[in-house]
């Protein structure tokens, strides 16, 4: 309750800054009008996850090119930034996607607002839901079908997938009882393992344990504190250490449209393009054998010996996205089909979120910092489009932290690129 109640009067202290700058920003755009492209052939955009920076990159990237925007959200984030954004035409809340109701939701608002294309920004939940809602949509739906989606979110069957293809991932193994790690030969293998929770888990996916642990007692313990079960099962993964990597690739019939690299962490809340041509032509090969059509983001790692292993894939819109601020064609990448394919652009500047920044700044105070806010761009922040900036952390976040106040709960961190607070079997 301290913690709440402390970071609510923090993002207060903070609230008569960004009044000022928003008006700034709002008597600027009265002068300087935000470029717009006429569209040759306009459509409706039906964007999901409002409550995402990523949904917000989106939206604007589509509304520049032409195209009209709607944003739907969970009821909990009706009070998302972005619905505010000059880019979004229409925004409607909806039932969670695991609820009955979600599907004819979708539906209801595809009819009425005529969308031509819906494009989900989902959450590692709602992708299996936005793939099988696909079938009950009249419109196109940029995302992987039913069968891939459980694929490629299983990270057990992914590694199998990428295996028969000949691209190289770490040893996996598939664990449905604590048992199997129990009886695991480690001392056969050169590397150490972990485990990870092939269902989304947003406290335990930070785990990084090594296995096994110093006596088997230990590891026997570490694994039955687990809820490892049939129902739930787990991975027992190699561990490679080395530099991480994360992609973003919009991809279109097996055809890259949009790609992006970035160097990778745990949390990660900093994106600088990377070229690393060896990790492309891994995603090339991949979505090409599979034909997909939809939004893909793998996780890479470079050991410390330069061997490149595939960690894992989401059927999703990743963050990195927020990379394509300044490039115009996004909207062609995603509703075309034969789109050469679009980076980032020379222009482009590492995207950040500036309450992070200035959080890491404060509790670790160093130039660092300082040049990342310099250098890059805040991912949320627009000259053109301000008001999702302040609406975010003054109106989405303190009413997230006042409803967890209000019902005693706690929470782990605050994520503003996500824009939610990060608890203990939360979204």
């Amino acid at each position: 309750m301290v913690k709440t109640v402390a970071t609510l009067a923090l993002l207060l202290v903070t609230l008569p800054l960004n009044l000022a700058l928003t008006a700034v920003a709002l008597l600027r755009s009265l002068v300087i009008r935000p470029p717009r492209a006429v569209a040759a052939d306009p459509k409706t955009i039906l964007i999901s996850g409002g409550k995402m920076t990523k949904a917000l990159a989106l939206a604007r990237s589509f509304h520049r090119a032409g195209h009209r925007v709607v944003l739907v959200e969970a009821r909990k984030y009706r009070l998302t930034g972005h619905r505010f954004s000059r880019a979004v035409d229409r925004f409607y809340t909806v039932p969670e996607p695991m609820h009955p109701g979600y599907v004819a939701a979708l539906v209801e608002i595809v009819r009425r607002e005529a969308v031509d294309v819906y494009v989900p920004v989902c959450s590692p939940v709602a992708s299996q839901y936005d793939a099988h809602a696909a079938a009950a949509l009249p419109c196109e739906v940029v995302h992987v079908d039913p069968a891939t989606a459980r694929q490629l979110d299983d990270k057990h069957a992914f590694a199998v997938a990428a295996t028969a293809l000949g691209l190289p991932v770490p040893d996996t193994h598939r664990i449905t009882d604590p048992q199997q790690v129990i009886d695991f030969d480690f001392g056969a293998r050169p590397r150490p393992y972990i485990l990870k929770s092939i269902a989304y888990d947003p406290v335990r996916r930070l785990d990084l344990t090594r296995l096994p642990r110093a006596t088997p007692a230990e590891t026997a313990a570490f694994a039955r504190a687990l809820p490892i079960s049939e129902d739930n099962p787990w991975i027992l993964q190699e561990f490679v250490t080395g530099q991480e990597y994360c992609t973003h690739s919009t991809v279109r019939d097996g055809h890259v449209q949009l790609h992006c690299c970035c160097e990778s962490s745990a949390f990660q809340i900093n994106y600088a393009m990377v070229e690393q041509p060896e990790i492309e032509a891994w995603v090339r090969r991949f979505v090409a054998a599979h034909e997909l059509t939809g939004q893909v983001s793998f996780d890479f790692i470079r050991s410390d010996t330069g061997a490149l292993y595939a960690i894992e894939c989401n059927p999703r819109t990743h963050s990195a996205i927020t990379m394509f601020y300044d490039h115009p064609d996004v909207a062609r990448a995603y509703l075309e089909d034969g789109v050469a394919e679009i980076r980032p652009t020379a222009a482009s500047r590492p995207t950040y979120w500036l309450y992070h920044e200035l959080w890491r700044l404060v509790t670790r105070p160093g130039v660092a910092r300082l040049k990342t806010i310099a250098r890059g761009k805040d991912a949320i922040f627009d000259w053109a489009d301000p008001l999702p900036f302040l609406m975010v952390h003054h109106a989405q976040i303190p009413s997230l932290l006042l409803d967890n106040l209000r019902h005693g709960k706690g929470w782990m961190r605050i994520d503003f690129n996500i824009g939610k607070l990060v608890e203990a079997a939360g979204d």
